[in-house]
Order: structure tokens, then sequence, then C-alpha cells
């Protein structure tokens, strides 16, 4: 038998991992048809978009991204034709062609050619060359899209500089009348009257543009208004405007965990987390809503229903590690009576889960079948450690509250009320508008003497609305995590933009802690909100809970709290086994031998559950030193299940540490054959096979 030791060098071999990083590519590097794209997009693609595709380390995924980059800016999705892509095409092709006389430069990188490509064609063209006395020069006219910020009608100045070489860009601030008129001698540059004047002379309407972008827009004093260089700049702008880069960086990160018929089909996304935490099962849960902006159905005919299939994936992350995680499916179906409904307000995708106090990143993936479409939202969420602070936490707000005191575990429920949400956070007059907030590390003394003061106060400067309402703490419950939900009429409120201010205040009328939150009172008498899909958990079940709490304590390395929580979900409900195996590899982590024997002996007879049994078991007996005996059930869970590494591996220590070294070696290679990234594998290999040769 090896020593002591020795052994401690394998004794804790399982898996290993390693992070490749690749560096990103230089733009000269890529092949042709990618750098011709880049030019083929350069005035319509975010800087954003433009790091994301320089990420890209393969064809593959740049051609999907590429892909998914047309798909944003589609204004008919689901259409076969993509008219911008087509349009946009059309005008680079056109510009490249056009506007390269002149000039070594291609077309599209001239200024006539960026402007062409755009706004597309001038619906009219005013041309000054061959007149006498300015440099040759056309006046471009435009009617712009105000919801761009563009003017409603405006023109674009075009000229040669000293008359020769392309055609450039006049900037009524940067140029200056002065920059078209060939002769100025006896002029003033500095007198706008006296250079306008001149202009005027030789090209009025030419004049009136030289000093506004807007036809008939004359400035003071005749100075080139500097408002054209804000027009130039959303000018510039307009084309990226309304293009929410964040599909881009959803695209670069989880390319690798979304299916690629789903990855061009990014949807954006509104959603809501609330945090609350249940006195009677003393578990904090975190509730979420999202609400995908655009909702694909299909049909089917033998039940004359349209039906979506969500598939959720639910995670935490502290750092690089995933502490949690879980998937659901939410199927629905519904009558063609229910179609313009769903598309006009879509689908509110809702749920809870229980969690640990910490800060964590919460990522929400949510994949429709249909349309194969994905959205994402990802928020940092903080739930409060216990300490001697009190602080208002979590202000959060629905368009009703209703009773539900069955014993189910429901989103936004908070014991027996359930807060109904949309997170549009809009009401309308008909709406009831409900507020829920938890106040945290509650003493008694400031439970009987404090209150809380609500405050709501309009946005706009005449007259708005403003109520306030105060609620002594001393009416409710006393507990030292102490929730709180209120409502109101949102008819009671004028339309407009509110702030509600929460303040907590104690007997002496000091504020301990404010929160802030935001909502819309709509004009509209009545405003449709989100479908919502959700399903209830029975607290019969609650076990699972508790499951849930001990695998994240875990996770985070806090394993007296993991052991509790897996000790009170095995008392809940010794017969579930899979949570039994679980609590007994947590037993083993923690070097509770003894106890994880105990505890999978009731698993002894279960058929379904051997392989773990004598996987369990045998892991226990060799952390024990009872090696022999360890390979006893090691052998028996193998014929069960012949591929696991886990036990291939703690097989091949046993077979070490009892001077079988072949065996070892047998074992330990069949395990590296399954999964070949073992690197401390290697090493026992490596080390075994040099130690053999020494003897």
């Amino acid at each position: 038998m090896r020593n002591k030791a020795t052994s401690f060098i394998f004794l804790f071999i399982f898996f290993a991992c390693s992070l490749n990083f690749q560096a990103k590519i230089k733009e000269k590097d890529l092949p042709q048809k990618y750098r011709d794209w880049l030019k083929l997009v350069s005035y319509i693609i975010l800087p954003q978009e433009r790091a994301v595709f320089m990420e890209l380390t393969t064809n593959r995924d740049r051609d999907l991204f590429i892909q998914t980059f047309w798909k944003q800016r589609d204004p008919t999705p689901g259409t076969p034709q993509n008219e911008f892509k087509d349009e946009h095409i059309k005008r680079f092709l056109y510009a490249n062609n056009y506007f390269r006389r002149g000039t070594p430069r291609e077309g599209w990188m001239t200024d006539m050619g960026r402007i062409y490509i755009i706004l597309g064609p001038p619906v009219s063209i005013e041309r000054f060359e061959g007149v006498a006395g300015i440099y040759p020069a056309q006046v471009w006219y435009y009617y712009g899209d105000r919801k761009k910020g563009l003017p409603t009608h405006f023109g674009l100045v075009f000229y040669q500089r000293e008359g020769s070489g392309e055609f450039k860009l006049y900037n009524p601030t940067s140029d200056g009348p002065e920059s078209l008129i060939i002769d100025k001698r006896g002029l003033d540059t500095t007198n706008y009257p006296q250079m306008y004047e001149k202009l005027k002379e030789l090209a009025p309407t030419l004049a009136n543009m030289a000093v506004s972008l807007i036809p008939g827009q004359i400035p003071y004093n005749y100075q080139p208004s500097p408002q054209a260089n804000v027009i130039l700049a959303k000018i510039l702008e307009s084309p990226k405007k309304d293009i929410n880069p964040s599909y881009a960086t959803h695209f670069l990160k989880y390319k690798g965990i979304v299916t690629t018929e789903y990855l061009t089909n990014y949807v954006q996304s509104e959603a809501k987390i609330a945090w609350s935490y249940d006195p009677v099962q003393q578990i904090h849960f975190l509730h979420f809503s999202i609400v995908p902006k655009k909702i694909s159905v299909d049909y089917f005919e033998p039940k004359d229903q349209y039906f979506c299939n969500f598939k959720l994936n639910v995670s935490l992350r502290k750092g690089k590690d995933i502490i949690f995680q879980y998937g659901k499916d939410f199927p629905f179906y519904f009558s063609p009576d229910n179609l313009d409904n769903i598309r006009a307000n879509g689908i509110a995708i809702q749920d809870s889960f229980p969690i640990i106090e910490g800060e964590y990143e919460l990522n929400i993936l949510a994949q429709n079948s249909v349309g194969k479409e994905f959205t994402v939202f990802e928020k940092t969420v903080s739930i409060p450690e216990q300490s001697s602070l009190t602080k208002l936490v979590n202000p959060i707000l629905g368009y009703d509250l209703q009773e539900y005191k069955s014993p189910m575990q429901m989103p936004f429920k908070f014991m027996d009320k359930k807060l109904v949400v949309d997170p549009k956070n809009t009401f309308s007059a008909s709406d009831k508008i409900a507020c829920f907030f938890t106040i945290v590390n509650l003493n008694e003394d400031l439970w009987k003497k404090g209150k809380v003061k609500i405050t709501i106060i309009g946005l706009k400067k005449n007259n708005p609305s403003h109520q306030t309402y105060v609620l002594e703490l001393k009416n409710y419950p006393f507990s030292p995590i102490f929730s709180i939900n209120s409502s109101f009429l949102a008819k009671d409120l004028n339309p407009d933009y509110y702030d509600m201010k929460i303040a907590l205040i104690d007997e002496s009328g000091q504020v301990l802690d404010e929160k802030v939150t935001n909502f819309i009172v709509s004009p509209q008498v009545q405003i449709s909100h989100p479908v919502i899909l959700a399903k209830a958990f029975p607290l019969s079940n609650n076990f699972l809970y508790y499951y849930a709490l001990a695998y994240q304590y875990d996770k985070v390395k806090k394993y007296s709290e993991a052991e509790q929580n897996y000790r009170k979900a095995y008392v809940l409900n010794p017969n579930h086994h899979p949570g039994l195996i679980e609590y007994a590899n947590f037993l083993l982590k923690v070097n509770k031998f003894d106890q994880a024997l105990s505890l999978v002996e009731s698993i002894k007879n279960n058929e379904k559950m051997m392989f773990d049994y004598y996987l369990v078991k045998g892991i226990a007996l060799m952390k024990k030193g009872e090696f022999a005996v360890a390979i006893e059930n090691l052998q028996e869970g193998n014929k069960i299940y012949n591929s696991d590494t886990r036990l291939l591996n703690s097989l091949g220590i046993c077979y070490f540490e009892i001077g079988q070294t072949n065996k070892a070696l047998e074992v330990l290679k069949a395990s590296l054959r399954l999964d070949p990234e073992q690197d401390r594998v290697k090493e026992m290999i490596k080390k075994i096979e040099e130690d053999s040769k020494l003897h």
C-alpha cells in the first residue's frame, strides 16, 4: 500500500477545464468578402456592431452575424424580401460607380457618395456649374425624417474647392460663403452681410443655402447658422438611430449556447424583477417577468388554435461561476379570437425561484421554437445579507393586487397577495396602481413607532399632481424582513410621468432610507397589458426549494448553510432520491464520509439508483482509506455503467493505493479516452509510469 503522503497527490482527481483566448483579428487580415462587407456598411454600422464582428474567429460566425445585422434593419420581418438591405446595396453600387469621377478615391468614400448612401437620391438638384464668379456647386434638396431629428425640408451644398477635385460637402459655419466665390478682391470675408450680398448677385438661391441648410431661413446678420453642424451630425447618425446594439453583444455571448437557427433571430424585450422574503418558509425569492417585443405564432389546424412555445433558461452567476441554473418550458395555445391581442400586447413570461444572500448576475434566456427566436435579459441582483442596517429594498409596481390564498408559490405572489405586473409601468385610468416593497433588518422599536411615507409627484411643469400616503408600520404583522403592499387608483392622477418616493421614517422624523421608482399614467381610458404565462408551484413540494438553496450555498462555499438546507430538504422528503444523492455527494465533499455512507443505505434496494449507491459508497470508502472494499463497490457500479469518469478515476486511485499499478493505468486511460481534457489524470498516468520505470 502506498504511503499517505503519496496518496494525497492523487486523492482529488475528477474534472479539469481550460480557457482559450482568441486575439482580435485586424481588418486587413480578413478574407476579401468580409472586408468588402465592412466597406458596404461603413455608414450604417454601429461601433458596437463592428467591435463584435472583429471578435468573431470563424467565417461561419461572420456569415451568421451579417445575416443578423440585416435582419435587425428589415422593415418587414417575416417576408422574404429585406427592402432596407436591397435599397442600401443599390445606393452603394450607384455611389461607387457614379461619384468616383474626378477623384482617386472610391465613389462610396466621397462626400457625395456618403450622403447618397445615407439619404438616397435627392428630391431635386440645383446645379451651379459654369455660373460666372462662383466655383462649381450643387444643392441637393431632401425631405427629412422628423423621427430621426431631421428638418422637414433641407438642402445640402456640394462644391469644388478652388474649382478642382471632387465635390466636397459644404458646411456654412466652417466653410462660409467666401469659399464659394472665386474673386474675393475688395471683400471683407468677416463681413457676413457683404459676403451674402456678393454671392446673391452671382447665384441668389445658392446664397440662401450658404448661410443655412433650411431653405428660406436667413440667420441674424447673415452669419451662417451653427444649427448646420447639428443637422449635419444628425444626418450622418440617422441610419444608426433606431438600432439597438445589444443584439450584437448577445450574438457574441450566446453563439456557443444558442443554436444556429435561433442565433440570427434576436428579439428585444422588456423585463422586471422583484425580490421578496417568505417569513413562513424563511426563503428569499427572486421574481421576474420578461416580455419579448416580437412574438411569432403558428396555427394548429386540428384544434383551430394558434400557439407559441418558449423554453426558459435561467442562471445566476458569481464572476465566471454559475451558482444556480434551471430550465422550464412555457407552451401557450390560444384561440384565433385572441390573435390580435397577443400580437398587439405580447406575452409576459413570469417565474420565481429561491435565491441566497449576495450579489449575482441574473441571466434569463427565452427561446421561442416558433420562428426560432431568442431574447435575453441580464441584470445584477442583490439580496441583502443580514446586518444591523435597516433599509428599504425593491419597490415594484403592478396594475392590480389580487387575493391569492392557495398554498402555491407564484411569480410576484407575496404571502396571500399577487401583484399583477407589466414591465412598461404604464397605467390607464381603469387601472389600480399597486406598490410592493420590503424593509430589511427591522427592529421592534422602529416597527412600533416608525412609518413609511409614499410621495407621488408628477413631472410636468404646470400644476403637476402630488399625493402623499403615510403607512404606520405597527398596523402590519412584525417581521425582521418586512413586506408592505399598498394601492391607489390611477384615475386619481392626471396623465403624466411620475416619481414615486418611498421613505422609511423613524419616530423623530428622520429619513432612514429612501427609494424612488417611476411610472406613467396614460391619457387613454384603458390600455391593454401583456398576457401572462406563469406556472404555480405547490408548496407541498417546497423541499425542492431547500435543495436549490443548498446547491447555491455550496457553490459559494458557504458549507454550513448548505448542509443545513440539505438536511431540511431531506427531512421534508427522505424519499426524493435524486436530492438524497446530491446531499450524499455534498457530504463527501466536506469529508463527512460516515454520514454519506449512512444516507445512501436508504436506496440500497432501489434498482434505479444502484449505480449512484455503489459510486457514493465506493468514493466514501476510498476516502476513508478502505481501498479494497471501495474497489468492490466501484466494480459493481462499473458493471451497471462503465463510462463514468468519476468512478473510473476513483477506481484508478484505489488500484494505485494497493499497488496494482497496471490496473490503475488501465482504468485511468479508459477515463481519459472518455474525456481527453483531464489534465490531472494525464499527470497521474505520467507519474505512475515514471514510478514503474524506477522500480
